[in-house]
């Protein structure tokens, strides 16, 4: 269990106003629900096969050492096909501007989206610095380069 939480600041947008802060809606829960900021009434629709940039409302000073990154909510996806385009988004420490979610309906019907709907979760993770370094050859592994379903599947 982590010690401590992440100390995160937050700016309400002027279309935000009134929303409820990211959060979790259990205890045991890693992501916190995005809410869309559409103005009320002006509601966003994705016929099938459609893509829309949707705001949050909201933007963020995420610490250094931390990125937050924004995925699909199952609900969306498994009950109408509605996704995050670029699934996991990520948002970087030194971004200031809005949060906003791309979504796209890869279901068969239209997805209206309304001020307040639940669209995306946020999961704030560290990141760890890396460096490459230029190397002639690999160390070996029992894998090697098999890859794309070379350990398995359960179909044959």
């Amino acid at each position: 269990m982590p010690s401590s939480s992440v100390s995160i600041a937050l700016r309400w947008l002027e279309h935000g106003q009134g929303l409820p802060l990211p959060a979790r809606q259990t205890a045991g829960a890693a992501g916190m629900d995005l809410v869309a900021a559409l103005a009320p009434g002006a509601d966003m629709v994705l016929p099938p096969g459609g893509r829309g940039v949707v705001p949050c409302g909201f933007a963020m000073a995420l610490p250094i050492g931390f990125e937050a990154q924004v995925r699909p909510r199952s609900g969306l996806a498994v009950k109408f096909g509605v996704t995050v385009l670029n699934a996991p988004g990520t948002i970087d420490a030194d971004y200031r501007g809005e949060v906003m979610v791309p979504l796209i309906n890869l279901g068969a019907e239209d997805f209206v989206v309304q001020r307040g709907d639940r669209i995306a979760q946020m999961v704030i993770a560290a990141v760890q610095p890396a460096e490459f370094r230029l190397e002639e050859t690999l160390d070996e592994t029992e894998r090697g380069d098999k890859g794309f379903g070379s350990t398995g599947h359960r179909r044959g």
